[in-house]
């Protein structure tokens, strides 16, 4: 199986329920078809650079997958057609990183940051 990281950007007037259960449905897409999720990251509700479809705001997930194309290419077609999701990307990786990713990083040194202040 092959090693992916999917990120999706879910619009900013849904709850943090609602984005849980986004997740969870990704999840269930790649285990139904021979796949697993290795991690999950909750961004939360960010700025983005401009706006994508009236929304200035996004809620950000990433899940690390170990999964065949199969479940890939099911995963982008159940997401392409949710409503509730504004932009997807989906990249091949050869290995997946070890701990928390680049932008949790960034989150928890700006945390740092405001508490030293």
């Amino acid at each position: 199986m092959a090693l992916y990281e999917h990120i999706f950007l879910a619009r900013q007037d849904l709850a943090q329920a609602q984005v849980d259960n986004l997740t969870e449905e990704a999840g269930k897409i790649i285990a139904d078809n021979g796949g697993k999720v290795v991690e999950t990251e909750n961004w939360g509700l960010k700025s983005m650079a401009y706006k994508i479809q009236k929304n200035r705001k996004s809620h950000y997930v990433m899940m690390r997958l170990d999964t065949p194309p199969a479940a890939v290419e099911e995963l982008e077609r159940q997401t392409r057609i949710n409503e509730d999701v504004i932009r997807y990307m989906t990249i091949r990786v050869d290995a997946h990183e070890d701990g928390p990713s680049v932008m949790m990083r960034k989150d928890r040194e700006r945390r740092g940051k405001k508490e030293r202040n």
